[in-house]
């Protein structure tokens, strides 16, 4: 019985040896379609590239970025000013208030409430309009640098050929060839063509 199963096992293992030599030495490979993309297919397209630029190198070294860093805590500062002279006047008057509470009638302390319910509703609306006016000014401002940083690296690919080109910022690469950084070109074009822009 042992010599049965032994032999058995041993004839399987024949046949699988056999099966799988028929199978990779008979049948021919089937190979999967090689897609070509549209630079291979076409030889004066050239090879795929991506460049790449430090995205923090640009936010130091670019003069717009500096000039709109400037212009957005000069307004947040006069901004913080004017909201601050408001809510000391709001304080001083409150403190008025309270300084006669005890001389006033019903109907005077009922207007002082009123008033302070209406200064305070003021000051709330004053600065909820400063923040969404900072936020306003911010995002625009930033979007103005994001259009330069485009305008700019449109005209320069023109020349350069590069398929992408992208900015790296923190976390973002994981691995980078120090040959695709054009981050030198970038922030040198971009000072150029702003200095230029100011000029006019």
């Amino acid at each position: 019985m042992r010599n049965t199963a032994l032999l058995f096992n041993v004839v399987l293992l024949v046949l699988v040896g056999v099966l799988f030599y028929l199978h990779f030495s008979s049948r021919p490979r089937i190979t999967e379609p090689v897609v070509k993309s549209a630079a291979q297919t076409n030889p004066s397209s050239g090879s795929f590239r991506i460049a790449y630029f430090e995205m923090d190198s640009v936010e130091a070294s670019f003069a717009m970025v500096k000039d709109v860093t400037d212009e957005l805590n000069k307004k947040e500062q006069a901004l913080t000013n004017d909201l601050s002279r408001m809510e000391k006047a709001l304080y001083d008057k409150a403190n008025e208030y309270q300084s006669k509470a005890n001389n006033m009638s019903q109907t005077e302390s009922e207007a002082a409430t009123n008033d302070m319910v209406q200064r305070r509703r003021t000051f709330e609306s004053q600065k909820e309009r400063s923040q969404q006016e900072y936020q306003n000014l911010s995002f625009r401002k930033t979007n103005e640098i994001k259009q330069a940083i485009r305008d700019f690296l449109s005209e320069y690919n023109k020349s350069r050929g590069y398929s992408y080109i992208i900015s790296n910022e923190a976390g973002f690469m994981y691995y980078k060839d120090t040959i695709y950084n054009i981050t030198a070109d970038l922030i040198k074009g971009l000072n150029e063509q702003y200095e230029a822009k100011k000029k006019k």
